[in-house]
């Protein structure tokens, strides 16, 4: 039997538990022998729940006990998540974690610190909740040169342009709905600004290319100044709009993103609708494939957590390679990539656009007084220059076909 500790009984946490009483005997099955919790971590109690007698406030406990093979990581952040993985890494013991703060700031080291162990430390549950991503990046595709991944990381964001696609609603009134439902938090700014997707990309593109990719260094722009009128050219040419986590390879340099983009129907993302993620890997003999499911909630997380310890049980001391090095990948300046982007500017400056921008597709969108067009793909520093001489821009969003 092996003997698993749970730091935090929160939304996931509770999840891996629940998960594990479910289905014991299946997961006793895969994994070969028994999983029990010996531990739960947190500063609460709970009485009257049946995890309450293994309740412990004190981590020192779980870190000293030499019956604990497994720590599941299920805080969130990295204070003070990243002493008690590290200690456990050190300690000998595996950890799998849910938290995608805590892998996109300190994945390589930690990486590194369970090889040197020969323990493991597994975050499938980091990207994606319930979708198998981080496996199939490790294993499954490593004959493969991955040339680019384009990925929809969010399921609140997604949710909130999807409503507001379908029903022609501005933003704020879809976020607040969406906070009531229960699909984004209070305070929604990690989603909607987009930094939640950042650190998602990051710890992808780290793995894609095995070397540290800073979240820091990627540009990274919300839904937050997406109206209904752009929704309305978009439906006007039979696209969708959507935020994705972008990176790519060209020219051996690697440029990252995340922002809405605009796509049409034959892009593989285009009806991935809701709350649901998915991400699209491009290999150089693959081509493409995507991976798909829900990209949060409680279950579907939980489950992710608990195939990484079925996987740390199954390779007890034996460290799973997953090449993650300290060396920093660099990101190339955002002013270097190219781009297409849909503009709206006032009609009184339509001749200047054509002037400006040569060729360019023009989009009806049915509202009076404004001009919408798509450019031929530049570079964004030549864009930025050259939009800025027009008195009556308006918007604009990357185009993605």
């Amino acid at each position: 039997m092996i003997k698993i500790a749970v730091l935090g009984y929160g939304t996931v946490g509770s999840g891996v538990v629940e998960v594990l009483n479910t289905n014991a005997k299946v997961i006793a099955k895969r994994a070969g022998q028994e999983v029990e919790v010996k531990y739960v971590l947190d500063l609460r109690d709970f009485p009257g729940d049946p995890v309450q007698s293994k309740v412990v406030h004190d981590y020192s406990i779980i870190a000293e006990d030499p019956e604990i093979s497994i720590v599941v990581e299920t805080m969130g952040g990295t204070k003070p998540a990243y002493e008690f993985v590290k200690t456990a890494l050190q300690s000998g013991k595996s950890v799998c974690t849910s938290n995608k703060e805590l892998v996109a700031a300190y994945g390589a080291e930690l990486v590194h610190i369970a090889k040197s162990k020969k323990v493991n430390f597994l975050f499938e549950a980091s990207v994606g909740g319930g979708i198998p991503v981080i496996r199939p990046l490790n294993q499954s595709l490593t004959a493969d040169k991955i040339e680019q991944i384009n990925g929809i990381l969010n399921g609140t964001t997604n949710y909130i342009l999807t409503k507001m696609a379908k029903e022609g609603s501005d933003f704020a009134d879809v976020l607040k709905e969406a906070q009531e439902l229960g699909y984004a938090e209070k305070d929604p700014t990690a989603d909607v600004e987009g930094y939640d997707a950042c650190r998602k990309i990051a710890i992808l593109t780290s793995l894609a290319y095995g070397q540290q990719v800073d979240y820091e260094d990627i540009y990274t722009e919300g839904i937050t100044k997406i109206t209904a009128e752009d929704f309305r050219y978009a439906k006007a040419i039979g696209a969708a709009i959507k935020i994705f986590g972008s990176s790519k390879k060209v020219g051996g340099k690697l440029y990252a993103m995340v922002a809405p983009q605009m796509i049409k129907n034959d892009n593989p993302l285009f009806s991935v609708d809701d709350v649901f993620n998915a991400i699209c890997v491009t290999g150089n003999m693959l081509g493409d494939v995507m991976f798909y499911g829900k990209g949060a909630g409680k279950e579907a997380t939980a489950s992710a957590v608990v195939s990484d310890v079925v996987d740390a049980v199954k390779h007890m001391n034996v460290n799973v390679m997953t090449i993650w090095e300290d060396e920093k990948q660099e990101v190339a300046p955002m002013d270097e990539m190219e781009n297409r982007f849909f503009v709206r500017i006032g009609a009184s400056e339509k001749g200047k656009a054509e002037a400006e921008f040569g060729e360019i597709e023009p989009i009806d969108g049915g509202i009076s007084d404004e001009f919408g067009f798509i450019t031929e793909k530049m570079k964004e520093k030549d864009f930025n220059e050259k939009i800025a001489g027009f008195d009556s821009f308006i918007t604009r969003i990357r185009v993605g076909f």
